[in-house]
Parts: C-alpha cells; structure tokens; sequence
C-alpha cells in the first residue's frame, strides 16, 4: 500500500498529458530509487523552466528572451504568418525545416462546449499584426479537428476586410490528429500544398 506522499507525487504526474495512473505510479516508484541530489535538480531545472520561460510579446511563442529568436532572426520572411493552435504546433512545424516566415500562436482552438470562445485565444494580436501593412499573407495551419476548422473560418473572416492573402494548410493531415503530432513527410506535404482561403 502506498503512502501519502507517494499518492500526492503519483497525483501530480498524472496531471502531465499522457501520464496515466499507471505510468504516473512507475515514474514515481523509480523516482524513488533516485538519490536526493538527482531529484533536487529535476526540480530545480523545473523551476527554473518556469521562472525564465515567458511568451514573446509578438507572437505568443515560449521564449527566454523577448521578443523570440523566430521574430528577430534576420532572414525569415516577416510577410508572412503562419496561424497555429499550440507552441507545439510551432514546434512541429520547424523541425521541418521548410517554413522560413514568422508564427503566430493562438493557444487554443474555439469550442464553445469546453466554454473556448474567439475572445479567450490570441486573435486581437494577429489581427493587430495584419493591420500594421507588413504581413501579405497568412497561413492557417489550425488543427484537422472540427474545432480547428471553425477556428480557421473564424479568423479567415476576420481577416477578409483586412486584405490579407489567407491560405489554409492542405489537408494531407489526417482528421482528427494533431498537428503536433504528425510525422515531417506529412507536415512537409501540407505545408506545400497549401490553398488559398
């Protein structure tokens, strides 16, 4: 039978995505065959994740520095914006090593049943960027889910009386997955295939 304390740590990596209750159990259990000295860094690297780790003023990308390396880097291509629900999403799509323009991340997707409207995502800051004449064109790469799609339109409308070039990833993701979790071939293939809104 498991202590407390052993139930409290066990509860709080099952709050990590994809820790269930029996992985959750395992990694407690084998962290308690670490010695102090390993377990404290563990957290003090976590800390310290959490106290530098902010997002760019910019384009709500995870960052130390502000704004983010993507947004100062001299040689990507400030005119166009690539729309993404996640900073994972982001993530996915670099180790492509296709895209050369800027993000923008919404952190989320709407879904009025989880109570997700368009005012609890990042789309007054795209919608800011668009207004100020630099970018031509944007790229919405919202998940393949049903709430990714009305994410899409929603900001493909809002982007209609700003005269923006807006196109969509192509659909060479499967429905239902994640962009972040789909393999480079595939994101490599949407990304080329893209279409205009």
């Amino acid at each position: 039978m498991a202590t407390d304390a052993i139930n409290r740590l066990v509860a709080a990596l099952n709050r990590l995505p994809g820790i269930g209750a029996k992985s959750a159990r395992r990694i407690a259990l084998d962290m308690l065959t670490w010695d102090t000295d390993a377990v404290r860094e563990l957290s003090e690297v976590m800390i310290d994740v959490k106290t530098r780790v902010k997002r760019c003023s910019i384009c709500f990308n995870l960052t130390e520095g502000d704004p983010c390396e993507v947004c100062t880097h001299p040689r990507r291509d400030a005119s166009q914006v690539m729309v993404v629900d996640y900073v994972g999403d982001l993530l996915a799509v670099e180790r492509t090593g296709l895209y050369r323009g800027h993000y923008h991340v919404l952190d989320g997707r709407i879904s009025p049943l989880d109570g997700i409207s368009p005012e609890d995502l990042n789309i007054q800051g795209l919608l800011d960027r668009v207004r100020q004449g630099v970018i031509q064109e944007v790229i919405l790469a919202n998940g393949p889910t049903v709430e990714g799609d009305a994410t899409a339109q929603y900001l493909a409308q809002c982007l209609v009386p700003l005269k923006v070039k807006t196109t969509q990833v192509a659909r060479g993701l499967p429905v239902g997955s994640d962009l972040a979790l789909a393999d480079q071939v595939t994101l490599s293939r949407a990304l080329e295939g893209r279409r205009e809104y």
